[in-house]
């Protein structure tokens, strides 16, 4: 589930499928001047991971995204930190997963999710 909107819409399904439920953290990057506008999103993990909504980045410099990107991610490990605590990620080697999120406006948090999931080879 993508918090805080996927939570309850992933916590159905995973009772009516009878799977275990666990977070991807994302954190959206948004423009500068609007918040909401998604130029990127960054993915708890090791190694993070950041996937670009290339059509918004072209009109940034690259120390401007990086700025944006690093001011994101204290956020990012706070919710972490409150989410989770010290309960590790559950592994999804070799098995289906089902990424829920409550809404999906640019898709880019849907995408680094999906992404980030990939690396650990579901």
């Amino acid at each position: 589930a993508l918090p805080r909107g996927g939570v309850p819409v992933a916590a159905e399904v995973a009772k009516v499928l009878k799977a275990p439920l666990d977070l991807v953290l994302v954190r959206k990057v948004g423009a500068p001047g609007n918040a909401e506008l998604a130029v990127a999103a960054i993915v708890d993990g090791d190694p993070p991971d950041v996937v670009l909504n290339r059509e918004i980045v072209e009109a940034l410099d690259d120390d401007e995204l990086r700025f944006l990107i690093a001011k994101e991610r204290p956020e990012l490990e706070r919710r972490r930190t409150a989410y989770r605590g010290k309960r590790a990620s559950l592994s999804v080697a070799g098995k289906t997963a089902i990424v829920v999120d409550d809404g999906a406006a640019t898709g880019t948090t849907m995408k680094v999710a999906i992404r980030a999931l990939k690396r650990r080879s579901p």
